[in-house]
């Protein structure tokens, strides 16, 4: 022992020898840095003054340059950085200050575009404004005859045109602005001759407005504008209603709307003016569909007329999509997509609306859809044979046509045949979509996925209402359940081929869909096994019906046991579901996407079992103690024992959360939640269990003497496990449990306790509170070191 001391004695020794010769080699270090620095300041000062020397020496024709603007090296305690920094100094030539440039600024693009676009706009707005305005003032003040109001107006428009044409050669977008403000002024003129005035015949301002359109359209395609295209478009559209008078001449409106139509795309064809397009298309369909929903009230006699006009513009705007895809060769946006949708859908709508209006016409729905059809089909046939279009427009017509074979299938079929023929479909559709890479047909299988499972959801609606025992239905083997296996199939095989052959670049739709369709896979496969659980405890609790007689007549009684015994397994049923899910994905998938949703699902799930599981076990005890009905019901020790059967399966969800909970994609420190988890679950079922026993037992003291015992204790054994495993949250937990225990028994147990109860409770919990203080006080030095 005291050679060990000697030694370290003398190691002692020889450390502080060393410190001391540090510290000296330290002051020495800081020595030499000093004088390299004073080096520095002088070879800095040296080359100053060098510097300024030969500036001066050098002729005063030269600018000077002030020794201020020369770059001073820095001074750094690295000498051969500080030597570098000199050179490059050295080596930089000095430029004389150079002049700024005094050459006037160019207008700004937005000065242009105010100056040049914006003010003639708003300037000729002003002018039919005021216009209006002078024609309301001499109205309303009887200046002037209505002769005369109108032949100045007129004198203005034509005015407006007139100059507007002088201009055009050197001012052609002004004189194009002039030349619109003046058509949309002779418009109002010819109204307000014709409506307020009555100075002409409805056919002469109808030829007045007629003249009116032809002439924006051909100042439209010689000046080149759409803007004048555009007025003469909205007026031409608005004189049918502007001179109607309510006259209710149907065939000769939608004669003109037609004629308008033809000649307005022929010229948004030809200047490739697509807003034209765009504008004739919605005013076009506006206006017929204000005619069905409000004038068209007689519908058998309006029949043939509303039909022909409706193919009629349906055939114009589709020819004139085409015309563009075809002969302009134009790329496919997702705005043609839709527009060609919209008319097509159109026309099947306002169509199917004739048919089931008109008498008999319901028998020829699935025959009009089918012409849908056939109509795409011929136009894909004639793009494929002669190759005219790229293969989107071929893919897009292809898909029009099972489009509409598709809607043909609930037409003229019914039930699980349409929910079985659209999944197949939309799996087919799928699959085409993602080997051949048409995004198109990718997209047509995600519409048929939703109308799928909402005619699944129908199925359901309608297979599993609560029957009368007389009908037969079997468990399993039963139409609604394989049809709903058939869906589960083809979700299954769309969410394998997603993960087998994914998107090279995909799209937002496709990412979304991308969750969607596994969910549904999901969602599917658990409400079509829980839907049959449920049917067939209905089925039995609606066979459990019997008739009671008593003083009041005959009333029918159920056997209600049956409805908690149904919700029991339907939370067993989905807690082996979320288990099942969990392990599944754990060991063969691992998928993270799936993992945490599964996680959430089972904490859920364990939740409900904990609240509402526990609470329905508790009513089936009561049902079994209070015998109800015995006399026509068996209610058996099976209430009983259906706690431990689902005891055990929520075991296996806790070893499933804690097995995903594992996994290190969720990036999660799941041990402590896990384990403050695991004990809640188990104080709870004790809690539960001791009720359940207690209860049986034929104890009134179960709420009180026996949770605050078990409470105790089991905050007990927390303590100890804390202290020996030194986990300080499952002390806290203790302590937060003790401290329930103790306001339970001052504002609630010892309320109705008798004295001998009270005696016991309160002798229980002062001597757990004493081994607990015991416990910190023994063991107070593993708790400093856990904190250290």
């Amino acid at each position: 022992m005291a050679n060990d001391q000697d030694q370290i004695n003398i190691l002692l020794q020889k450390l502080e020898i060393l410190l001391k010769k540090q510290q000296d080699f330290n002051i020495e270090v800081n020595e030499i840095r000093r004088d390299i620095q004073i080096l520095k300041n002088t070879q800095a000062l040296k080359f100053t003054e060098d510097s300024n020397k030969k500036f001066q020496e050098e002729p005063i024709s030269k600018p000077i340059v002030e020794t201020s603007k020369l770059i001073e090296p820095e001074i750094t305690e690295n000498p051969v950085q500080f030597k570098q920094t000199i050179d490059l100094n050295l080596n930089e030539p000095v430029d004389p200050p150079k002049k700024k440039s005094t050459l006037p600024k160019k207008k700004s693009n937005l000065e242009k575009f105010i100056g040049e676009n914006l003010i003639n706009k708003i300037g000729i707005l002003i002018t039919v404004i005021g216009v209006v305005i002078g024609a309301k003032y001499s109205i309303e003040n009887n200046l002037i005859s209505p002769l005369t109001r109108i032949i100045l107006g007129y004198l203005v428009g034509l005015g407006l045109i007139g100059f507007g044409i002088k201009l055009k050669a050197k001012y052609e977008s002004y004189s194009a602005v002039l030349v619109s403000g003046a058509l949309a002024i002779l418009y109002f003129i010819t109204f307000a001759a014709y409506d307020l005035y009555a100075l002409f015949p409805q056919l002469i301002a109808f030829a007045i407005m007629l003249l009116c359109t032809v002439f924006g359209v051909v100042a439209a395609l010689n000046y080149n504008k759409q803007v004048i295209a555009h007025i003469g478009l909205v007026g031409a559209y608005a004189v049918p209603f502007l001179l109607s008078k309510d006259s209710g001449n149907i065939t000769a409106l939608f004669s003109y709307i037609s004629l308008i139509n033809v000649g307005l795309l022929a010229i948004s064809f030809k200047k490739y003016w697509k807003a034209l397009y765009y504008v004739s298309f919605t005013f076009t369909w506006l206006i017929y569909s204000y005619w069905f929903f409000f004038e068209s009230d007689d519908y058998h006699n309006n029949f043939i007329l509303g039909f022909t006009f409706l193919a009629t513009f349906f055939t114009i705007f589709y020819i004139t999509f085409l015309a563009f895809k075809l002969v302009k060769t134009e790329v496919f946006k997702v705005g043609d997509i839709v527009l060609i949708l919209l008319n097509s859908f159109i026309f099947y709508g306002f169509g199917i609306a004739w048919l089931y209006n008109y008498e008999g016409g319901e028998s020829y729905l699935g025959l009009f859809t089918v012409f849908n059809a056939l109509i795409h089909f011929i136009i894909t046939v004639i793009i494929f044979k002669r190759k005219l279009a790229d293969r989107k427009l071929f893919f897009m017509t292809s898909g029009f046509v099972l489009s509409f074979i598709t809607i043909a299938v609930p037409v003229q079929l019914d039930g699980n045949w349409v929910t079985l023929i659209w999944a197949f479909e939309a799996a087919l559709l799928f699959w085409i979509g993602r080997t051949k890479k048409v995004t198109f047909y990718e997209y047509l299988s995600f519409i048929m996925v939703a109308l799928a499972m909402v005619s699944l959801m129908m199925d359901w609606e309608q297979g599993y209402h609560w029957r009368n025992t007389s009908d037969v239905w079997s468990p399993i083997l039963n139409t609604t359940f394989l049809t709903s296996l058939i869906c589960i199939s083809a979700y299954g095989f769309m969410t394998w081929l997603q993960f087998k052959t994914p998107s090279t670049k995909p799209s937002f739709v496709q990412n979304c869909m991308k969750i969607c369709i596994p969910a549904l896979f999901l969602g599917t496969l658990y409400l079509a096994i829980y839907f049959e659980i449920e049917h067939y405890w209905n089925n039995t609790f609606q066979a459990s019906e019997i008739n009671i007689e008593n003083s009041i007549g005959n009333y029918p009684e159920y056997n209600y046991n049956i409805v908690d015994l149904e919700s029991v397994w339907l939370i067993i049923y989905t807690m082996v579901f979320i288990t099942a899910l969990g392990l599944i994905n754990n060991f063969k998938l691992k998928n993270k996407t799936l993992g945490i949703v599964s996680l959430i699902a089972a904490l859920l799930t364990t939740f409900t079992f904990l609240t509402s599981g526990l609470y329905i076990l508790s009513e089936l005890r009561e049902n079994y103690i209070t015998q109800e009905l015995a006399e026509f019901y068996n209610i058996g020790i099976y209430n009983i024992y259906i706690r431990y059967i689902s005891f055990a399966f929520f075991a296996f969800l806790l070893f499933a959360i804690y097995k995903v909970a594992q996994k290190e994609y969720l990036k999660i420190n799941y041990k402590i939640p896990f384990e403050i988890l695991l004990h809640i679950s188990i104080i709870w079922i004790l809690s539960s269990e001791l009720l359940n026993w207690m209860d049986l037992a034929g104890s009134n003291q179960s709420y009180k003497l026996g949770l605050s015992i078990l409470w105790g204790v089991y905050a007990l054994l927390l303590i100890a496990l804390g202290i020996w495993k030194k986990k300080k949250y499952l002390r806290v937990g203790a302590i937060v449990l003790f401290s329930i225990t103790l306001i339970k028994l001052f504002f609630y147990d010892i309320s109705s306790l008798n004295t001998i109860a009270k005696t016991i409770v309160f002798v229980s919990l002062g001597v757990l509170l004493l081994i607990i203080s015991f416990l910190y006080n023994k063991y107070k030095h593993i708790i400093s070191d856990e904190v250290k």
